[in-house]
C-alpha cells in the first residue's frame, strides 16, 4: 500500500489476518503440533502494518524472534510459513528454521533469534540497497532490550556514518521478559540514536495510522538519501514474552499453576535460615501479587491495536462483518492446507476468532 493517506480497511485486514494466524498457531502449539518456544506478536500488529505496508519491491526486511506478522504482511506464503513452524520438510526453510529463523530470498526478508541481530542484517541490506538498488530501503524490527546490545548500537553508528537507507524500528513493550526494561537501561533510547547521528521519531505503536504517518516521513527521507531513521514505538505484548508465559499462567489459573510453587515458597518463608521472617513474608506477598500485576499491565483492552482500529471502522458494520468472516475462512483454509488430512480435525478444535 502506498499513497498520501492510509487505507484503514487495508491496514485492518493485514492486522486482523496476522492476529487470526497467530491465534491458530497458539491452538496448534497448545495441542503439541508446534514444538519449542513461540513468541507471539499479538499487540505489535499496528507497528508492523504501519511500516511494512509501505515497503516496495527491492526493500529489505530484517526481523527479530517475533517475525511471523511481518513475514505475512510482506507477502510470504502463509501455508509455507505454517509448515515451517510445524517442522515440515516442505516448509519455508525446509522445517529447519522454526519461528525465529525465517528467510525469504525472493522478498529479501531475514530473521534471527539472537537479540540485536536485526541491526547488522539491516545495515547489510541497506548497504546493498544503496549501491545496487538506489531508492530502496532496509527495515529492521527489534525490541527495546536489543538497544542494550552492542551490535545494534554499532549498526546505528555504521548506518549514520555511511548514510545508509535503513529504518530501525524499536517495538517497546516496557518488559524484558520478566523485568521492567526501565530498570536495566539508562537514558532515552531516542537520544541514544540521535547521539549517533540517527534521526529519531517517537510514536504510539498502538495507533496504526500514527505509525503509518511517521513511517511515510521516514521512508521518504531514506529513499531520497536522507540516511537512517530510528522509530521508537510503544506497544504491548498481549501474550507476554512467549506462549505459556509463566506470569500469565499463574495469574489466569492461580490454584493449578501455583500448586507446584507452594512447597518451595513455604519452605523459604518458614525455614530457620535467611532474613527476618517478617521480611520474608513481605517478599512472599510481592511474589503472590506480581503475576496478576504483570497480566493487568500487559493485557489492557486499550492496548490492543486491532480492537482500536476496529472501533474506527464500526460505522460500516456490514463491510466489517464480511471482512472478518472472509479472513476467518481464509485462515482456516491455510491451516487445513498446511496440515493436510489433519486440517479438518484442527478446524473442529476451534480455530475461529474468539474461541
Amino acid at each position: 500500500m502506498s499513497g498520501d493517506s492510509p487505507d484503514f480497511w487495508h491496514l485492518y485486514r493485514q492486522m486482523l489476518a496476522s492476529r487470526l494466524y497467530e491465534e491458530a498457531i497458539r491452538v496448534l502449539w497448545e495441542h503439541g503440533d508446534v514444538s519449542g518456544e513461540i513468541h507471539s506478536g499479538a499487540g505489535e500488529e499496528a507497528v508492523i502494518a504501519g511500516i511494512v505496508c509501505q515497503m516496495r519491491a527491492g526493500d529489505g526486511l530484517s526481523l527479530d524472534h517475533r517475525g511471523t506478522a511481518a513475514m505475512l504482511m510482506r507477502g510470504v506464503d502463509p501455508v509455507l510459513l505454517l509448515r515451517e513452524l510445524l517442522g515440515r520438510e516442505d516448509g519455508l526453510c525446509r522445517g529447519r528454521g522454526g519461528h525465529m529463523h525465517l528467510f525469504s530470498r525472493e522478498l529479501l526478508a531475514v530473521s534471527s533469534g539472537i537479540v540485536g541481530a536485526a541491526g547488522p542484517a539491516a545495515a547489510g541490506l541497506g548497504l546493498a540497497a544503496k549501491h545496487l538498488r538506489p531508492g530502496s530501503v532496509a527495515v529492521a524490527f527489534f525490541g527495546e532490550g536489543a538497544m542494550n546490545q552492542g551490535m545494534l548500537l554499532e549498526s546505528l553508528n555504521l548506518a549514520a556514518a555511511w548514510r545508509l537507507p535503513v529504518l530501525f524500528v524499536c517495538k517497546d513493550d516496557s518488559w524484558s521478559i520478566t523485568t521492567r526494561s526501565e530498570s536495566v537501561r539508562g537514558g532515552s533510547l531516542s537520544l541514544r540514536a540521535q547521539a549517533l547521528g540517527v534521526e529519531a521519531i517517537e510514536v504510539d505503536g498502538r495507533e496504526v495510522v500514527s505509525v503509518w504517518e511517521c513511517g511515510r516521513k521516514a521512508f521518504g527521507m531514506a529513499r531520497d538519501g536522507g540516511g537512517p531513521h530510528f522509530v521508537h514505538a510503544r506497544c504491548a505484548h498481549l501474550e507476554g514474552h512467549m506462549l505459556g508465559y509463566r506470569f500469565f499462567r499463574v495469574a489466569r489459573s492461580p490454584l493449578r499453576e501455583g500448586k507446584p510453587l507452594a512447597g518451595p515458597l513455604a519452605r523459604a518463608v518458614l525455614g530457620r535460615n535467611g532474613g527476618p521472617r517478617a521480611g520474608r513474608l513481605r517478599r512472599l506477598a510481592e511474589v503472590a501479587v506480581g503475576p496478576r500485576r504483570a497480566l493487568a499491565a500487559q493485557t489492557q483492552a486499550e492496548d490492543d491495536p486491532v480492537l482500536r482500529l476496529r472501533q474506527e471502522l464500526q460505522a460500516d458494520p456490514a463491510r466489517l462483518t464480511l471482512l472478518e468472516q472472509d479472513l476467518e475462512r481464509e485462515i482456516n483454509e491455510v491451516v487445513q492446507e498446511a496440515l493436510g488430512p489433519e486440517g479438518r480435525e484442527h478446524e473442529d478444535r476451534g480455530l475461529q476468532r474468539g474461541n
